[in-house]
Order: structure tokens, then C-alpha cells, then sequence
């Protein structure tokens, strides 16, 4: 075989390993971000974070990994995230009960506010009252009078201590002057699943987790927990409307990192995630969740976090809710 043959098949060889190499080291060196949902699946952030996870991947030229880490009504996961490395390869999908946590808990291992860095604003969504066909009530008054005709009677779930399910109904309680006992569960999924068994009789849950219950005859839709009506749910009146004037309980969604995280990290992830919520796709896919979504700056989004801080020790000192 001719030299000049051997030596040009060598070389062209010789590329293609060099290639399939800088092929293979390319993947290797991938970037992994890791989105921990403190909650199960079935609950608002997990399944926004599916949502979002192939576009926010591409955006980021990352892979990301959703990891569920349920228990201590979302503080468990958080705290992992809390002693991450501030390097943008490990968020926390929060939500209202992030805070909450932070005035319902006597020992947490983490400063739900001073050890996170708000990275990105994904949107904001409200919460259903739903009540057990079983105790034949078809608003929040009538429910109100069943439960106070039989003070503890009744039982509630959520997805678990310090989750905003369970802040929700403990504050609605509270304004109304009633009492019922609460069961928490490990996620939302696992709340609704009870209240559909006839196991309790009402569940404050997010609009994304209960949607496809509204014809269920197991259940009764009461009120929405929002300021105003729903765009989901325009026929639902607020709980306000209802006979509790001054009464709402939301939930804003967003991305949260370990405290001193570089602002070029954060503007990155960012950046990345507002392309992600322009996508009209992504918008409808949210949507059809019953959130409303919206772009902030990490300024903006650090502004609402400390609002919301401070918003939610009210919160939990009217609801006389407290987890030992």
C-alpha cells in the first residue's frame, strides 16, 4: 500500500477519533442544573418545573434535573439548597410557603430570606377552597356554618406543616372564627386524593393542582383565594366576595439560589429564564396550569421576596398557625 495512501487514511483516522473525543469531553463538560422541589410530584412547583425544564435546558446550553425532595413541609429540600455551593448549579423552585416556613418552624437549620438569592420571577398563581360533596354546602358561608355547628369535627389536609396550602386554610379559618383539624401530606396530590376518598372534608389547594376536578361530584368548588376572580375560574367569586371582605392568600413562584451567588450567574440564569416565559408555547403550557406568568429583573424579584417576608410573619401571627 502506497505511503502517501497510509498516511492520508492515518490522518483521516485520526480526525474522526479527535472528533468523536471533543464530542464526547463536550457532553462530559455539560453544565447540570439541579431544580430541587421541596415538595412531591403533583405539587405547584414540581409540576412547573417539568414545564419549563427542556426550554430553560436549551436556553442555558445545560441539562437540568428536576430532584423531588418532600418532608418538613418543603424545609428539608430547601435546606440542602441552602448549603449548596452559590454557583448557580443547584435553585430551589419556591413559592409563598418558602417564607411561611421561616415563622412556623422554632429551629430551622437555614434564614429562608438572608440565605437565598432570588434569581427569577416565573409567576404567580391563587388557591381553590374545596369542600367534600358529603357536607352538602355550596358556598363559603354555608361551609362556615357546617363547621362551627360542629367545632373540630371536620378535618382538612394540606401538603403539609408550613406548606401554603396549609397556611391558606388556617388563615381562612381563622378569619371566619372556625376551627377544623389539619392533616398534612407529603405533597397536594396526596391532599386532594383524601378529599376525593371522603377522608377529609376540605382542601385549600393551588388552581394548578385542582382544575381537573371542577366537575368531579365528590367535590364542591367554594371560592378563589386571590384579591380578584381567577382568569381560570372567572365564574368562582374570591373568598372575599363571599362574606370575608379583606381576606386573599396568593402565592408568586420563582427560582431561588444559595445566598452569594455571583450577580453575573444570577443575570445569567435570569436572562435565560425570561427568554423561556416570552415563548408563547411556554405561556400557553403555564397557562392551562392556572399560572399567570411574568418577567421581573433580580432586582424586582429581590423586592417582592423581601415584601413578601415581611407579608408573610403577618400572615402566619393572624392565622395562629404554629409547627413545633
Amino acid at each position: 500500500m502506497p505511503f502517501r495512501f497510509l498516511a492520508v487514511r492515518r490522518s483521516t483516522l485520526l480526525a474522526l477519533t479527535l472528533a468523536v473525543a471533543g464530542i464526547g469531553l463536550a457532553q462530559a463538560q455539560q453544565r447540570v442544573v439541579r431544580i430541587v422541589v421541596p415538595y412531591g410530584t403533583g405539587a405547584v412547583q414540581d409540576t412547573i418545573a417539568r414545564a419549563i425544564g427542556d426550554e430553560l435546558g436549551q436556553a442555558l446550553n445545560a441539562s437540568i434535573v428536576v430532584e423531588n425532595r418532600a418532608g418538613a413541609g418543603g424545609t428539608v429540600g430547601t435546606s440542602q439548597v441552602a448549603r449548596a455551593a452559590p454557583d448557580g448549579n443547584t435553585l430551589v423552585l419556591a413559592a409563598a410557603s418558602h417564607h411561611i416556613a421561616g415563622y412556623l418552624y422554632k429551629n430551622l437549620s437555614y434564614d429562608p430570606y438572608k440565605d437565598f438569592t432570588g434569581v427569577a420571577y416565573l409567576g404567580n398563581t391563587g388557591y381553590i377552597i374545596l369542600a367534600s360533596a358529603s357536607l352538602n354546602v355550596k358556598n363559603p358561608a354555608e361551609f362556615i356554618q357546617a363547621i362551627k355547628a360542629k367545632p373540630g369535627a371536620y378535618d382538612y389536609a394540606s401538603a403539609g406543616n408550613g406548606s401554603a396550602s396549609h397556611l391558606g386554610m388556617a388563615s381562612f379559618l381563622a378569619a371566619a372564627g372556625a376551627q377544623m383539624q389539619h392533616i398534612p401530606m407529603k405533597s397536594t396530590g396526596d391532599a386532594v386524593t383524601e378529599l376525593l376518598a371522603g377522608r377529609v372534608q376540605a382542601v385549600t389547594a393551588a388552581t394548578i393542582g385542582v382544575t381537573a376536578y371542577r366537575q368531579d361530584p365528590r367535590v364542591t368548588f367554594l371560592a378563589y383565594t386571590g384579591k380578584t376572580r381567577s382568569r381560570f375560574a372567572p365564574d368562582l367569586p374570591t373568598v372575599a366576595e363571599s362574606g370575608l371582605p379583606g381576606y386573599a392568600f396568593d402565592s408568586w413562584l420563582g427560582l431561588l439560589a444559595p445566598a452569594g451567588l455571583p450577580s453575573a450567574e444570577r443575570d445569567k440564569i435570569n436572562a435565560a429564564v425570561n427568554k423561556v416565559l416570552a415563548d408563547p408555547k411556554v405561556q400557553a403550557r403555564l397557562a392551562s396550569l392556572g399560572v399567570e406568568t411574568g418577567a421581573k429583573s433580580p432586582e424586582q424579584f429581590q423586592e417582592l421576596l423581601k415584601a413578601d417576608w415581611e407579608a408573610a410573619g403577618k400572615l402566619v401571627a393572624a392565622s395562629g398557625a404554629r409547627v413545633e
